[in-house]
């Protein structure tokens, strides 16, 4: 699934060229840049010049265009090494600049209130990096947003190697967070009658159960099946997070009968229930950047007013962070608070440990949230723990991460917004009476 991530990457990269040669005015502004895909010193001189000139607008706007589609082309012709360096450049050359930052910062303080208010709009031209005017010039471009999404997720992998990228990436977030406002996104149902493209991008993006084959995909598309995604205006075939829904009758407890291509159609005359069985976030670029929880709140919306009969609405989801938590823990004091004397991989020790971790364990960095990532996104959205379910996921990732266990989160309507202004504020997580017993034993 990765190697046809990366293909639908070079296929979308093969489709800008086009588009950004379109920009270009017939006659050159500059010479053409030309760079070595490992971005000698040589290089990085003719570089920065060329990125002085996309700040300073010199010829004008449209002069400003070409020279940033020449530089995102360049960019795109690099290699790994080559991309560290273009990206390293920004990040370093193109920051606050300090000195007249702590001009105006001392102008704002000796002046006096009347004085401050025209001081204001400074203060805020000296807190903007330059390099944010590179990157909104790329957006300007035909596909530009979604190379500028590309382009964090590039930041993302490499932060953690090369820390000086970090500013860079939170100025790109900044500016992603504002663009992919979710007032401005589209939600739009995925059949199987959608574009081959679209298709064949979701089973590239599927994070949660991946997809198996173009039979697997028709049948999570079928009558008794729906798939909802947001989509931006300008990334129009590109999904940025989608949802996987069943209509069943019941809680559904396990997730391979709910994938089984042989099990017959459900009668979704009879569904009383919409299972949520997979949330995946298909722009790696775009992380950190919530939309998911409005997107539930727009399905739950949708399936209410196209089946009005539905009266749950719930999750069957993994639990990602179970074992690693469960193999931390050492000490055997800790194991003495927990252990009733079964044995400690026995299915009732753990079910009552996944409970424990579930509803009990926070993050080391906020007290207040949830441990798990899955179960912390959907108490945020005001869920509650609902179920554990043994034996629910009996393929290998299932069994490695959580022997097995899934959870369902249960929304129920009425109580979504109190339930996620309590677990946001002060950490209240809703459990169900089945596993308030479980924490009891």
């Amino acid at each position: 699934m990765q190697q046809l991530a990366n293909q639908l990457f070079q296929k979308t990269i093969r489709r800008w060229v086009p588009f950004w040669r379109d920009v270009s005015p017939q006659h050159d502004l500059l010479k053409k840049l030309s760079l070595d895909p490992n971005l000698n010193a040589a290089d990085e001189k003719v570089l920065l010049t060329w990125m002085d000139a996309c700040l300073k607008d010199n010829g004008g706007e449209v002069a400003a265009r070409t020279r940033a589609a020449e530089l995102g082309r360049r960019f795109l012709d690099l290699n790994d090494e080559g991309r560290v360096r273009f990206l390293t450049l920004m990040a370093d050359n193109y920051a606050v600049d300090e000195v007249r930052l702590t001009k105006v910062i001392e102008s704002w303080l000796a002046a006096n209130s009347s004085e401050r208010t025209h001081l204001e709009a400074d203060l805020r031209s000296a807190l903007e990096p330059p390099r944010m005017k590179l990157l909104t010039q790329f957006n300007e471009l035909p596909q530009g947003i979604k190379f500028l999404v590309d382009m964090r997720a590039e930041l993302l992998r490499l932060r953690k190697e090369h820390p000086k990228l970090a500013p860079l990436e939170a100025d790109l977030k900044r500016l992603l967070s504002a663009w992919f406002d979710v007032g401005l996104l589209q939600m739009e149902e995925i059949n199987w009658r959608s574009s081959a493209e679209l298709l064949e991008k979701l089973i590239a993006y599927e994070a949660v159960h991946a997809i198996q084959s173009w039979n697997d995909l028709k049948n999570r598309l079928d009558s008794d099946r729906r798939c909802f995604a947001f989509f931006h205006p300008n990334m129009p075939e590109e999904p940025l997070i989608f949802v996987e829904v069943a209509l069943v009758k019941g809680m559904a407890g396990n997730v391979q009968e709910l994938l089984d291509e042989a099990a017959p159609l459900e009668d979704i005359s009879l569904a009383d229930t919409a299972i949520f069985y997979s949330i995946s976030n298909a722009q790696k670029g775009l992380s950190g950047i919530s939309f998911g929880n409005f997107l539930i709140k727009q399905v739950v919306k949708k399936l209410q007013q196209e089946f009005p009969q539905l009266t749950q609405f719930a999750t069957l989801s993994p639990i990602p962070g179970f074992c690693r938590w469960l193999d931390s823990i050492e000490s055997e004091q800790e194991l003495a608070l927990l252990d009733d004397g079964l044995s400690l991989r026995s299915p009732e020790h753990l079910q009552k440990m996944a409970a424990h971790y579930l509803g009990e364990q926070k993050q080391k960095r906020n007290e207040h949230y949830a441990r798990d990532p899955v179960a912390h996104f959907h108490l945020s959205n005001g869920a509650k723990i609902e179920r554990l379910n043994w034996m629910a996921d009996t393929s290998d990732n299932g069994l490695k991460q959580s022997e097995g266990m899934m959870v369902n989160y249960l929304y129920e309507i009425p109580l979504i917004e109190s339930r996620s202004q309590g677990y946001s504020s002060e950490g209240k997580v809703a459990l169900s009476t089945a596993i308030e017993k479980q924490l009891a034993k």
